[in-house]
């Protein structure tokens, strides 16, 4: 959380932040959906070029979320929230 370390929110913000992560897990679900059916019809229409390989640079991005996901969820365990 760029914004304010996790443990500086209130519980009230924490909840928000709770409810953005999940619109933003779907939204990064999607959107790495579209960018592996680009891929994988780029690769059968045109064989191996720039669209295969385009996924792979949302992974580290993806990650970076998945970690501020896990660090979320483990504050709201430490509030019983």
């Amino acid at each position: 959380m760029k914004e304010k370390e996790l443990t500086e929110l209130s519980d009230q913000e924490l909840l928000e932040q709770k409810k953005k992560s999940k619109s933003n897990k779907i939204t990064s679900s999607v959107i790495l959906g579209i960018m592996i059916g680009i891929a994988i019809y780029s690769t059968v229409k045109n064989g191996l070029g720039l669209f295969t390989f385009f996924p792979l640079l949302f992974i580290p991005i993806a990650k970076n979320n998945s970690k501020n996901n896990k660090a979320l969820e483990a504050e709201l365990k430490s509030r019983n929230l």
